[in-house]
């Protein structure tokens, strides 16, 4: 595309795009909250205290609209919310592409307690005057000037540093061919001891165990989660002095999505460990040697049952089609979804055509909040927002495992009858409103704030 640019020309194409895109991202998220503005509006008091309240139904129209889950949708909606109520200035010269997103982020977040509108509107002109020559500096010295700001117009709503013990946390996200990272951070003795346990399972093996100590500390993990004080040795020989040691009678349970084919051992194709991705063949099939294995029902071998509860066999497939919620952009695996009927029971069947994963909110989205879903017979869902608009979504587990899609019996299904006129009276309930969370956090924070002042004043 640009190879008859000179190098000049291309730096500036840089700089062009750069603010191109700037100002695209602002459109964006302004344009998030302005909508969101104004539908927040709308809300009644009584659906604030709904659990799908008036910001989830609107995170569930944006993250659809947008293809993105609900999560990056409500951080959007929030972002952009705050642009157009609290920082019109500093979003001004954001929509302008002087300003790139990370400096943005900063500033929304290191504001978010003042709660002074003249306070506020003496940062916000400031940082639109400062911020476009911070694009440069590091996370760091922007969070640095932005306190400095703050701090002279309203002292107490400075964001300060938690305490470490504060911040401690684990993670476990995927990482390449089927493997996880673990991190985190814990607090020093948990560490220690979670440590020892380490290196003790490490030491059950016989000297012949062919792993390194780093290699069987994390092939503990596995037994030490199951409680168990010994892990397998690997050694092969049928004397070895670790063998019939007992192993925990309460091991820990996964589900990994393979052909049978990779199961035997005869295929290359990986499996599918859900949230984590693909798992290698060999793996796959050293694996199944001493797992229980549970075949998935063909799609053409089931049919309509006569309970709500839908069989065991039926749910592994749900499951195993389906792999997540089945709303646009959301990626909530099938721990935590419900198995829904699109047309409810027992108007609607159920049946492989008529049923699908939703998580908690989406169901509860689809249930109260106007929301409707059609599905085909191979598992595709077409959404349809209260406003009309209309999404549709394929089944995540037959991008891995195409067979899931074969389409089941194409079911002539009576429209969803109409809602209950008093449904709005089972919605579960929130303790206290989103504002009112909201509102307590800064109180809170600014009190600490003003504690720590007053136990230690600057020297000015």
């Amino acid at each position: 595309m640009f190879e008859g640019c000179g190098e000049a020309e291309l730096l500036d194409l840089m700089g062009d795009a750069q603010q191109v895109e700037r100002a695209a991202s602002a459109h964006r998220l302004m344009a998030i909250g302005q909508y969101t503005v104004r539908r927040i509006a709308e809300q009644t008091d009584e659906h604030s205290r709904w659990a799908v309240d008036g910001w989830e139904q609107i995170a569930a129209e944006i993250s659809a609209q947008l293809g993105i889950s609900r999560k990056r949708a409500s951080a959007q909606m929030s972002d952009g919310q705050s642009l157009i109520e609290r920082l019109p200035k500093l979003a001004a010269v954001f929509a302008a592409g002087q300003v790139d997103f990370r400096v943005i982020a900063a500033a929304i977040y290191r504001t978010d307690l003042i709660t002074d509108a003249d306070a506020l509107a003496v940062v916000d002109a400031q940082l639109a005057a400062k911020a476009p020559s911070w694009n440069t500096l590091s996370r760091e010295k922007v969070a640095e000037l932005v306190d400095w700001i703050v701090i002279e117009a309203d002292p107490e709503a400075i964001r300060a540093a938690k305490q470490r013990d504060a911040d401690r946390h684990i993670e476990v996200r995927p990482g390449a061919n089927g493997t996880a990272e673990i991190y985190g951070e814990v607090r020093g003795p948990d560490a220690a001891v979670f440590d020892t346990a380490l290196n003790e399972l490490a030491a059950t093996v016989c000297p012949n165990d062919p792993r390194t100590h780093k290699q069987r500390r994390t092939d503990a993990l596995s037994p030490l989660s199951a409680r168990a004080t010994s892990m397998p040795c690997l050694c092969g020989s049928p004397n070895c002095p670790a063998a019939g040691v007992e192993v925990s009678s309460s091991p820990m349970v996964i589900n990994l999505i393979a052909e049978v084919a990779t199961v035997a051992g005869t295929s290359d194709k990986p499996g599918y460990l859900p949230g984590y991705g693909a798992v290698p063949a060999e793996t796959v099939s050293e694996l199944a040697k001493s797992a229980s294995l549970r075949p998935v029902p063909n799609a053409n071998e089931l049919g309509a049952e006569e309970n709500y509860r839908p069989s065991a066999a039926l749910t592994r497939f749900i499951q195993c089609r389906d792999l997540t919620c089945s709303f646009p952009g959301c990626g909530q695996p099938t721990v935590g979804c419900d198995i829904d009927h699109s047309v409810p029971y027992p108007h609607g069947p159920t049946h492989p055509s008529n049923t699908g994963l939703k998580c908690r909110i989406h169901h509860l989205l689809k249930t109260f909040c106007g929301w409707t879903d059609r599905q085909l017979p191979d598992g595709t869902i077409e959404w349809t927002s209260p406003r009309g608009r209309t999404y549709t979504t394929a089944p995540a587990g037959a991008r891995f495992f195409p067979q899931l899609a074969t389409p089941t019996e194409t079911l002539t299904l009576p429209n969803s009858p109409p809602p209950d006129p008093n449904r709005d009276l089972a919605m579960p309930k929130r303790q206290r409103t989103r504002t009112q969370d909201r509102q307590h956090r800064i109180e809170y924070e600014r009190a600490q704030n003003r504690a720590r002042y007053e136990a230690d004043p600057p020297p000015f």
